[in-house]
């Protein structure tokens, strides 16, 4: 796989490349051509080296005898970015970095799979940016993001709709979902938005007043 920068428009989203399972090269290729800048985490850096793929910026707390000046051989010009607070994952340290620089989104691929303690922290995470970053973590099979208080877009009939709380939402009220909510509260652990889909073509409409509500749209 080639270069990516095809567009450079920083409204558009950047993209991380974390250190989970690997998606195909086909949606990688397609984040890739609209990203104006890719980052990726440390531990990352080798498997994505192999893919040819060129990145704007490696990041991490390079723990383990990390020696990061060596891929700046491979790759040029690259950016170092060392951040060795262990109060933050490597991959909020990422979202961190990019807000600060001023972008306004980011989708994140290799965040899911692999270790479960990474991929549930990796997705809960997210929410604490919801009013800082629009963030959508895909794979093969998921897309993820943070709903803001009143959501609306069409989707075709049948299009599995998971609707999963972070701790507690409340106040949700659901439109064009095949079981629908009024005014209803789900809890972690405890009960769920998952496995709905849409009823037909057209606008769903999902409202929340209180609380963290991830989306997934989910494909077998």
């Amino acid at each position: 796989m080639s270069s990516h920068h095809i567009v450079r428009d920083d409204q558009e989203p950047a993209l991380i490349i974390a250190n989970g399972a690997e998606c195909s090269m086909e949606l990688l290729g397609q984040l890739l051509e609209w990203s104006p800048i890719v980052i990726v985490l440390d531990n990352a850096i080798d498997r994505v080296l192999q893919l040819d793929i060129k990145i704007d910026v490696l990041l991490g707390d390079f723990d383990d005898d990390f020696q990061p000046e060596l891929y700046k051989e491979k790759q040029f010009p690259l950016e170092i970015v060392y951040s060795p607070n262990q109060d933050k994952t490597d991959l909020e340290k990422a979202f961190d970095y990019l807000i600060e620089k001023g972008h306004q989104a980011v989708n994140v691929v290799w965040a899911t799979g692999k270790r479960a303690d990474h991929t549930v922290s990796n997705i809960t995470t997210i929410v604490q940016y919801r009013n800082q970053l629009k963030i959508v973590i895909l794979d093969d099979h998921s897309k993820i993001f943070v709903l803001p208080r009143i959501y609306e877009k069409w989707y075709t009939a049948n299009t599995p709709i998971s609707l999963i709380p972070v701790g507690k939402a409340s106040g949700i009220t659901t439109h064009n979902l095949f079981y629908p909510l009024q005014n209803e509260e789900l809890t972690m652990g405890y009960r769920s938005g998952s496995s709905n889909h849409v009823i037909e073509d057209g606008i769903v409409k999902i409202e929340h007043t209180d609380g963290d509500l991830l989306l997934m749209e989910c494909f077998d």
